[in-house]
């Protein structure tokens, strides 16, 4: 018989997304150096206040965001970093590191007025929840993270050199062909990606990032998704992403390595909760591993039919049950 993942190995039946809502409050943040920031609230404006922090870098935020949380009991805070989504200068990398970042999300808690939060991110956006967390930890209630990165060089390695290409060798070949074409370095992926994807031609560019952008579109699932894949083909989506992300990893996220692991002692009063796929291939599950053993506040899920998106049935089944769990605290 076929495993049914609408059902949890216990039998109970899987938790999904709240239903849509939208913002009862958007608007711009000016950062004060050339970026302006979207942001957004959602829910119960009386509520547990808590942030969402996208992936990519440069991936952006989407409704469905919003449902990862009860909007009777949440003051749901979402926004675009810089350079995505809805925020302005579109694709811009000038002043666009971790750093500026974490920021941010100081200024934006300042401005929801509250004294702590708790912070939700997944991905890259678990990256900036750590870098957040481990810097501003009196300001943090909880921590959910999800799929952790924490932008070590082996991380980066086994997605853009060796170790995923090994379990999607014609979907790494696509990945090589624009740096075949441009006589790059296939040893060194994202150094060679970087000249493309800030090449003086718009053409290239943006060709460049549609290829890279699709790489991750279509290895982040345990099983095909092509309407995922499309997703991440749109032109305007790519060109943020590919470059963002190009452009961080390219500087090792502004991070000592091993930086996140090594100071996860800053966060030993913070509960948390950690979602991870097992057979992630964009985010080994070494690392939420090593995470959760050197932050015993944690408490670490591994989701044994799911890969790296929040939308894999127990994955997001996970999530839904810790947010409810944390607004019940």
């Amino acid at each position: 018989m076929a495993f049914d993942r609408s059902y949890e190995p216990d039998g109970r039946q899987r938790r999904n997304l709240y239903p849509e809502i939208e913002p009862y409050k958007s608007g711009m943040m000016d950062t004060g150096d050339g970026h302006q920031v979207y942001y957004e609230f959602c829910g119960n404006s009386d509520g547990l206040p808590v942030v969402f922090l996208h992936g990519g870098p440069g991936a952006g935020c989407s409704s469905s965001h919003r449902r990862l949380f009860n909007p009777e009991k949440y003051n749901i805070l979402l926004f675009d970093q810089r350079g995505c989504g809805r925020s302005l200068p579109h694709a811009s990398l000038e002043q666009n590191t971790t750093w500026h970042l974490v920021d941010d999300i100081e200024k934006l808690r300042l401005l929801m007025g509250v004294e702590k939060w708790l912070v939700f991110g997944g991905s890259w956006g678990s990256t900036l929840a750590l870098a957040y967390s481990q810097k501003y930890p009196q300001c943090v209630s909880g921590l959910i993270l999800r799929g952790i990165f924490t932008l070590r060089r082996f991380e980066l390695q086994w997605y853009y050199q060796w170790g995923a290409s090994i379990f999607f060798p014609e979907k790494w070949e696509r990945f090589l062909n624009p740096v075949n074409a441009a006589h790059g370095n296939a040893d060194a992926m994202i150094t060679a990606y970087n000249q493309l994807l800030t090449d003086s031609d718009e053409n290239i560019r943006l060709a460049a990032a549609k290829v890279w952008s699709v790489w991750e579109g279509e290895t982040t699932t345990l099983l095909p998704d092509p309407a995922n894949s499309a997703n991440f083909a749109d032109a305007h989506f790519a060109l943020a992403f590919a470059r963002i992300e190009n452009h961080y990893f390219s500087n090792s996220g502004w991070l000592e390595e091993g930086q996140l692991i090594a100071d996860a002692s800053l966060l030993k009063d913070i509960p948390g909760v950690i979602v991870q796929g097992r057979y992630d291939m964009a985010c080994p599950p070494i690392s939420a591993y090593e995470l959760h053993q050197a932050w015993p506040a944690c408490t670490l899920h591994m989701v044994e039919d799911a890969g790296h998106s929040a939308y894999e049935p127990g994955i997001l089944h996970q999530l839904i049950e810790a947010t409810d769990r944390f607004a019940t605290l």
